[in-house]
């Protein structure tokens, strides 16, 4: 009983001194007063710099690009069931998000389907950051190995 009741007040003597500390902490000190310095000439020639980036080093935004794709190695499992295309093929997806926000699948054999269970959200879910553009779709497919 007395072991608990000292370890209480020892307690609240280290929350007591916490506080304490605090307080001071809380007191900031009035720094000097600055003296007022002459304002500076205004330019005649007054030019203004854009906060932008120039065009060349901007990234494209979403509706600059026609979409985008990642590959699905994996079993692509939607809602419970093992996705599979007409020839087979049930891995080693190539997944588009269109910019209607619509996704696509394509598998090895090139056959292509919307998919209309999977949406945007989840694309962006299961997507890592884009590495690439490519002006083209042919372009894309061969940097993903299809």
């Amino acid at each position: 009983m007395f072991r608990r009741n000292r370890a209480d007040r020892e307690f609240r003597d280290a929350q007591r001194a916490g506080q304490a500390l605090l307080a001071v902490h809380t007191e900031w000190p009035e720094g000097p007063v600055p003296a007022a310095a002459p304002a500076p000439a205004a330019p005649t020639d007054a030019t203004v710099v854009p906060d932008f980036l120039p065009p060349e080093f901007r990234a494209p935004s979403r509706q600059d690009v026609s979409g985008f794709m990642m590959r699905w190695d994996l079993p692509l499992v939607i809602d419970g069931e093992v996705h599979a295309c007409h020839c087979g093929a049930y891995r080693n997806w190539i997944v588009f998000n269109m910019r209607d926000d619509s996704v696509w699948l394509r598998c090895d054999a090139g056959h292509e389907a919307q998919e209309t269970r999977l949406d945007t959200a989840w694309y962006n879910r299961n997507s890592g950051p884009v590495d690439h553009f490519h002006p083209t779709l042919q372009d894309g497919l061969r940097h993903l190995g299809h």
